[in-house]
This record gives C-alpha cells, sequence and structure tokens, in this order.
C-alpha cells in the first residue's frame, strides 16, 4: 500500500508522495474513545488488474459507438482523430484528478468526494448527477434492446415483417431481458465480479468491430442510387455535405453538424461514476495502479472507437446513417454476419446495464443510508426499484431522445470535467498545493473546459427545439 511506503516519498513522480503524505496524515492514530470512521484502506479489493480493466472499459463504451462512423463523415477523418486524442487525454487527464482527491482523504466513493469539498450540498448534488446519468445510460442501452430485438427474432423466424405477436413487441421483450439477465447481475454484492460478463461483453464489441473491418472489404460503394431507402436523417446529411461524389473520403470536413459531434465525442468517454467503485474493489490498490487500469480502458476504447469509425466511414462515406447497422441493412436483403453483430451488440449493451446501474445504487445508499451496514434487503429492493423504473420510462416515454439529450449536456460535462477539477482544487490541502499554482490552475481551467462543453451542448439541444431540426447523436 502506499500508507507503508511514505517514508522517502518523493514529489518528483508528479503526486504519488501528496498522496502518500495525506492519506498518512488523514490515518493518525486517533484519541481514545473516538470511533474511527471506515476509510477505504480499511477495504481489501479481491479484483484482479485484468478484470478491472474489463469493467471499466464496459462502463466507458456506449451505445453511441454505433453513430460514430456518422461523426467522422461530419468532420472528416483528420478532424475526427485530432478530436478523439484530445478526449482521451483529457478523460485520463480527469480520472487522475478523481484519483488524486480519493487518496488526499482515504475516499473512494463519488459522492463522499462531494461532501468533503463542499459539504452535504456537494455530496447531493454528486449523488443527484450520477443518478440521473447512470438512469439515461441505461434508458439508452434498453430502447436499443426494445428496437433492434424484435428485429432480430423476425430474421430468425423467417419473417418480413412484425405480425405483432407478443414475443415480437419490443415492450414485452425488454421486461423479460431485465428479469432474467440484468436483474440477477445487479444482485452481485460486489462490482467485481461483473469482470467475466464485461469481458464477454467487449468480447462482442470487438466482433462487432472485425465485422465492420471484414464488411469494408467485401461492400462496394454503389449506394448513391439508394437515397430513396436512407433516413431522412442521413438524406439531409448528404444534401449538406455535398457528397454526390459519395465514395470520396474526406480528410477535413465542416458543416453544420460538426460543432454538433464534439460533445458526443467527449461524452463517449464517461465512465467516472464506476471509477471510485473499480478502485475500492481493486486487489493491491495504489492509486497508480488504478491509474494504469484507466489508462489501459481509455486506450483500449480509443482503438476500437477510432477502427469502427474508421471503417464504417470507409466503407459508406457521406452514406453512412446515424446508427451503423441500420447503413448495413439498407439493402434489404437477409445478411447473416449482420444479424450476428446485431446479437453481438444486443448482448453487449444488455451486460452493460448492471456495470452501470452500480454507482447509481451506490448513490442512493450514500443519500437514503450513508451509516447503515450492508443489508441484502436494501441492496436487492434498490436494484429492482432502479430496473423497474428504467423499464417504465423506456416503454411510456416515446420521444425520449431530447429528454436525455438534455440529461447527457448537463451531466456529462459535470462528471468528466466540472466536478473532478473543483474536487481537486478544494481537497488538495494548499499547503501542498497552493490555490495559484500550475496543478490547480490546469484543474481550474478543465472545469472551466467543462462549462464551455455545457453551454455548447445545451446550445446545439435548443437551437433543435426552436429550429425543428433532428439531428442525430450518440448516446453514451
Amino acid at each position: 500500500m502506499e500508507l507503508q511506503k511514505m517514508n522517502g516519498h518523493s514529489r518528483d513522480d508528479g503526486f504519488d508522495g501528496l498522496d502518500t503524505l495525506a492519506e498518512h496524515e488523514e490515518f493518525l492514530p486517533q484519541k481514545t474513545g473516538v470511533k474511527k470512521e471506515t476509510r477505504f484502506t480499511d477495504f481489501e479489493g479481491k479484483t484482479s488488474f485484468g478484470m478491472s480493466v474489463f469493467n471499466l472499459s464496459n462502463a466507458i463504451m456506449g451505445s453511441g459507438i454505433l453513430g460514430l462512423a456518422f461523426a467522422m463523415s461530419n468532420t472528416g477523418i483528420i478532424l475526427f482523430l485530432i478530436l478523439l486524442v484530445s478526449i482521451a487525454i483529457l478523460s485520463a487527464y480527469s480520472i487522475h484528478l478523481l484519483l488524486i482527491s480519493a487518496g488526499v482523504v482515504g475516499i473512494r466513493a463519488y459522492e463522499q468526494l462531494g461532501n468533503r469539498a463542499f459539504g452535504a450540498p456537494g455530496k447531493m448534488l454528486a449523488a443527484c448527477i450520477i443518478t440521473i446519468h447512470n438512469i439515461g445510460a441505461m434508458s439508452s442501452y434498453l430502447f436499443i434492446v426494445k428496437s433492434e430485438l424484435p428485429l432480430v427474432i423476425i430474421a430468425f423466424l423467417g419473417k418480413q415483417t412484425n405480425t405483432g405477436e407478443w414475443f415480437m413487441n419490443g415492450n414485452y421483450l425488454i421486461m423479460i431481458v431485465s428479469v432474467l439477465v440484468i436483474l440477477p447481475l445487479a444482485l452481485m454484492k460486489r462490482l467485481g465480479y461483473l469482470g467475466y460478463t464485461s469481458g464477454f461483453s467487449l468480447s462482442c464489441m470487438v466482433f462487432f468491430l472485425i465485422s465492420v473491418i471484414y464488411k469494408k472489404f467485401n461492400t462496394l460503394c454503389t449506394l448513391e442510387h439508394e437515397y430513396h431507402n436512407m433516413t431522412p436523417i442521413a438524406h439531409t446529411h448528404t444534401d449538406i455535405n455535398g457528397t454526390d461524389d459519395s465514395c470520396e473520403a474526406k480528410l477535413f470536413t465542416v458543416n453544420s453538424q460538426t460543432a454538433y459531434t464534439v460533445p458526443i465525442l467527449a461524452f463517449a468517454f464517461v465512465c467516472h461514476p464506476e471509477v471510485l467503485p473499480i478502485y475500492t474493489e481493486l486487489r493491491d490498490a495504489t492509486k497508480k495502479r488504478m491509474q494504469n487500469v484507466a489508462n489501459v480502458s481509455v486506450l483500449a476504447m480509443f482503438v476500437m472507437y477510432l477502427l469502427t469509425a474508421l471503417f464504417g466511414y470507409l466503407t459508406f462515406y457521406g452514406n453512412v446513417e446515424s446508427e451503423l447497422l441500420h447503413t448495413y441493412s439498407r439493402e434489404g436483403r437477409l445478411d447473416v454476419l449482420v444479424l450476428c453483430v446485431r446479437v453481438a451488440v444486443l448482448m453487449a449493451v444488455t451486460l452493460t446495464v448492471p456495470v452501470v446501474l452500480f454507482p447509481i445504487r451506490r448513490a442512493l445508499l450514500q443519500i437514503l443510508f450513508p451509516e447503515k451496514p450492508f443489508s441484502w434487503f436494501v441492496h436487492i429492493g434498490i436494484a429492482f426499484c432502479l430496473i423497474f423504473v428504467v423499464n417504465l420510462l423506456v416503454i411510456f416515454v416515446p420521444s425520449i431522445r431530447d429528454i436525455f439529450g438534455l440529461i447527457g449536456a448537463t451531466s456529462a460535462p459535470c462528471l468528466i470535467f466540472i466536478l473532478p477539477g473543483v474536487f481537486y482544487i478544494r481537497i488538495v490541502p494548499e499547503d501542498h498545493e497552493a490555490l495559484l499554482s500550475r496543478p490547480k490552475i490546469q484543474a481550474a481551467c478543465f472545469a472551466a473546459l467543462g462549462v464551455l462543453f455545457m453551454i455548447m451542448s445545451l446550445s446545439f439541444i435548443i437551437i433543435d427545439w426552436v429550429t425543428g431540426e433532428s439531428r442525430s447523436g450518440g448516446g453514451h
């Protein structure tokens, strides 16, 4: 543990010395009779490095991967690469700030960091942001199940259209999937236990990536005559982008949707509510080891995002739709490979839901039962209620994109940029880092960047509402 290596620590290796010294000061022997507050150093993590990477990578990877090829068509290859590299680096830096703050005060709960920084209001704010954001993420995953699973069943049965049977009704299907798959996994006591399902989920997305690469070399770009089969969004995009020569790759493109793509890419790396729970359960946990988990996960997802966007875009160029799988289905004939990819994506998003649920439950526990010991009744009850509420949202809210677009425009910048930066400034003591020191100035600029992202995102959504245009956007 870092605590055991306190003597002879050096500040030359970044903030490790700050972590060690601050943790040591926090854990000085207390006066007799004073109850010792439970800290993360009292908890022995049992999850391996590899399983932790699987869980965090699964938390990063969202449904927005299906829209990255469309995002590249709005930016061009070079601009997309620049944006993706920048956002991946910023995401790793954001996790770095969180880990530093957690190390200083010996806390590995996002909500407790808020409590340490701003008291009870900070704790409530962090918990509410995590809850709202992750409920939106869970809903986006179940919306994919609701829309795609009936199509898969129709294809397996050899039918051309939905004939109306109950087992082709998406509302019934999400309830069945929630009860048989999601709820049992959500009842696991520790997040580390989901490492195996997270690994399988990532394997499904690797299969999706391999299929996208394969289809690039087995699909001719002769889709110009199929514009009449395209969705209105995609058709509008081709008109705006001027891609009559739609089989030509653009290295740099600027159109009316380019700026709208920037926050979408930023949100593709949202995993921050899961970082501290995974840190808690990591075996031989140190800040450096957890930072390595984060770096490996971010790098792996960066490679997957880039390859998926690049080969998807180079397959259809200006004809790519906002959801890549829909583009492959435009020909109207059964493609066994695309069907298998649909199944793989469905399994991947289904197995991601329990991972996203854990931080919500932890946030609710921090608000409702902060001093209570572990209770299976509460553990199971919160999981059941959350899944029930998300199912109701997916079933009864017909147009949920704008609602969760608004949530994503406010909660995601808070989780990635604003809160980590502000927590760092407030929590790291001034006798170790002065308020005007370079690290704290960087953290302040980082938080300001989050405010800028929030203003941009909200502006684009308001413009959409005012003009009545339907813009595309990938959720996390």
